[in-house]
């Protein structure tokens, strides 16, 4: 049975960053770009915790996870929040429709 090694969970995080930015990049619903903000996010978290694990002296990665789980969790909440604000002014959480809310 092998080890899982640091750089399997390289290759895991930027599959995960890889799929957030083509989300984020190629989706017209907000919720989707917000999910792949989360994606993007998370790929980040693990890369903290692979080098976290792999260098054992150094515990500042997981506390950092912690710090961004925390904020990320906070962005989730304001941008649900600012999605639903405008799903309620234009009937659509198109993100090319909101340019009816200048002026």
């Amino acid at each position: 049975m092998s080890q899982v090694s640091l750089e399997h969970f390289l290759i895991v995080s930027a599959l995960l960053f890889s799929l957030g930015i083509i989300a984020v990049v190629t989706r017209r619903n907000a919720v989707a770009i917000l999910i792949g903000i989360e994606l993007i996010i998370n790929s980040a978290c693990l890369n903290f915790i692979a080098f976290s694990r792999f260098n054992s002296t150094v515990v500042e990665g997981s506390l950092f996870v912690l710090f961004v789980i925390v904020m990320a969790a906070a962005e989730a909440v304001v941008a649900l929040a600012l999605i639903l604000a405008i799903q309620k002014r234009i009937r659509s959480v198109e993100i090319d429709k909101t340019s009816s809310l200048k002026g």
